[in-house]
């Protein structure tokens, strides 16, 4: 979808997000051990999401008092929640797919139904801020270069 330039950097991570739930639905496919999978978890988590989540936050949903807003939080902690699961030596298959899954749908809400309606709910001046402080934390395009690539072999 069409973004706003104020936003954009937003929606860049969520294709690293998307690519996340896809590494992990592909490692399941091939059987890859449980382990290689949740230590790209822990990677991905530490290195790309929890900043996000932070950004989206600190920056959207706690200034802004709308429900999709509340969701958007709401759903963030369930991922959390998770991650943690999954990063459990203990897990089985059926967590990573759910994790997946919840990214996945997610990142949907949030492009098609939450972001939408915040550029048209959330005043121009605001989002110039907004989007001023996203390219201060955005100075370089976000990248992975976790060197196990289970998704692959």
């Amino acid at each position: 979808m069409k973004r706003s330039d104020y936003i954009v950097a937003l929606s860049r991570d969520h294709h690293l997000g998307l690519l996340f739930s896809w590494k992990i639905k592909q490692g399941l496919k091939k059987q890859v051990a449980l382990n290689r999978i949740s230590k790209y978890v822990d990677y991905f988590w530490k290195q790309h999401l929890k900043k996000h989540f932070a950004e989206e936050e600190d920056l959207l949903f706690n200034k802004w008092n709308f429900e999709g807003c509340a969701r958007a939080l709401n759903e963030h902690q369930f991922i959390e929640k998770k991650i943690t699961e999954v990063t459990n030596p203990h897990t089985n298959d059926r967590a990573f797919i759910e994790l997946a899954e919840m990214v996945d749908d997610h990142i949907r809400f949030e492009e098609r139904e939450l972001f939408p309606f915040l550029e048209q709910h959330i005043p121009v001046q605001d989002l110039v801020l907004i989007g001023a402080e996203l390219d201060k934390l955005h100075d370089k395009p976000a990248s992975e270069n976790f060197s196990d690539e289970f998704w692959i072999k």
